[in-house]
């Protein structure tokens, strides 16, 4: 599987460098070249001699290398890898790449790669929990970054709990699962609806959800990252979403996300409708603010289109649908009734109930039903992992030819 990728992996100044040659050997011993830059902090911890002899190759630290007299181009470096690994990657490093600065080799390389990046964290659990680092790992993860999350246990402080890098085995692991998806969707074209939707009551109020929209834009990028062409309508949300195979095609109402919706489903192999639409919306759009004048005032509302019941009217047996279900009571039972109402080939259930779960979350908590009866559950995990379950039980209903 990684006879021949090309892994760049950056190390930077924690004490968890000195796992890294392990996982060099790992990568070598799997038919891997590797390269390995190290900040000038990182060689306190392990020396570019022992670094240098595991994967056969000089280490790259500063733009002039003063053996040679020769200038180190972070551009060629940065070209030539299949997959960068920043690992440890401090919260200095990490800050520094959410906000652009290159003031050493290993970041004017990161901000020059082409390639996937993958982090993997290492630190002290206050820091890792501090807002400003969540706030930068939050924004690398949106950029297309990914992330190996630290493992909970002793840490260098004496303190135990989260921040500890994975060890070098999980590591590889997810190395390995990263090559091995690369291009599951590669030529297919994938649907996605994100976000909540706002119906207008005047121009300045209206009738909405908490959706922030984080887990349908993680199924985009989880699906680009793999090769497909994603299309993501995307209501109101502050996130931005950067890749060269994600389209993100911005809407307001539910009107306006069931008319785009309608336009590209039938060029999409995929469609998966992670999208909080409102259920209803005012029968009256007033064109003036409202003024506050009655003790009481009542809006009559009416219902939105049922964009997935509509799609599954129009799916063939060549395309697959997916519905969320967020629900608060009686949740299987709402969740089998709409895979069947509105003929899907999987719902993604999700409870309010679930600590962690749902709307204004990194984290959710599902269970998958399919047409076929077939259940499973998984604990609580980060969204982007939630959109990798959800991409592997997509890809093995492909190619048990559930799609014909």
């Amino acid at each position: 599987m990684l006879k021949g990728k090309k892994i760049l992996i950056g190390i930077t100044g924690s004490i968890a460098a000195y796992k890294i040659p392990l996982l060099i050997r790992l990568l070598k011993k799997a038919g891997a070249e590797v390269r390995v830059i190290m900040t000038p902090f990182a060689k306190e911890f392990v020396t570019p001699l022992t670094v240098s002899t595991l994967c056969g190759e000089p280490v790259y630290g500063d733009f002039f290398d003063r053996e040679t007299g020769q200038w180190q181009s972070h551009v060629d470096l940065g070209l030539w890898a299949d997959l960068m690994l920043i690992a440890p990657a401090t919260a200095n490093t990490m800050a520094k790449m959410q906000a652009g600065i290159a003031d050493n080799y290993l970041l004017t390389v990161y901000l020059s790669a082409r390639c996937p990046v993958m982090i993997a964290p290492a630190m002290d659990l206050d820091m890792y929990k501090h807002p400003a680092t969540q706030e930068n790992l939050q924004l690398l993860q949106k950029r297309g970054n990914l992330l190996i999350a630290p493992a909970t246990g002793e840490l260098a402080s004496g303190l135990c709990g989260e921040g500890r890098m994975e060890e070098p085995e999980q590591i590889f692991q997810q190395i390995e699962t990263f090559f091995r998806h690369e291009n599951r969707f590669a030529g297919r074209q994938v649907l996605v609806s994100a976000g909540p939707t706002f119906e207008a009551i005047d121009p300045v109020r209206f009738i909405g959800n908490h959706s922030s929209g984080l887990m349908g834009v993680e199924l985009a990028l989880a699906f680009a990252r793999e090769g497909a062409e994603v299309k993501l309508v995307l209501g109101p949300s502050a996130i931005k979403v950067n890749h060269p195979r994600v389209m993100v095609l911005p809407v307001t109402s539910a009107d306006e996300m069931n008319e785009q919706c309608r336009l590209l489903f039938p060029q999409s192999d995929i469609t998966v409708m992670a999208a909080a639409v409102a259920d209803y919306k005012p029968a009256e759009v007033y064109n003036e603010k409202l003024k506050k004048s009655n003790d009481e005032l009542v809006i009559r509302l009416v219902k939105t289109p049922d964009i997935l019941s509509g799609l599954g009217k129009q799916k063939t047996s060549k395309q697959l649908l997916v519905g969320f279900a967020l629900e608060t009571e009686q949740e299987e039972a709402n969740a089998l009734d709409k895979l069947k109402r509105k003929n899907l080939d999987l719902i993604v259930l999700n409870s309010l109930k679930d600590e962690g779960a749902g709307f204004g979350h990194q984290t959710n908590k599902v269970s998958f039903f399919d047409r076929t009866g077939h259940q499973e559950s998984f604990p609580l995990k980060q969204k982007s992992a939630v959109a990798g379950d959800i991409l592997h039980r997509l890809h093995t209903m492909m190619t048990m030819d559930d799609v014909k």
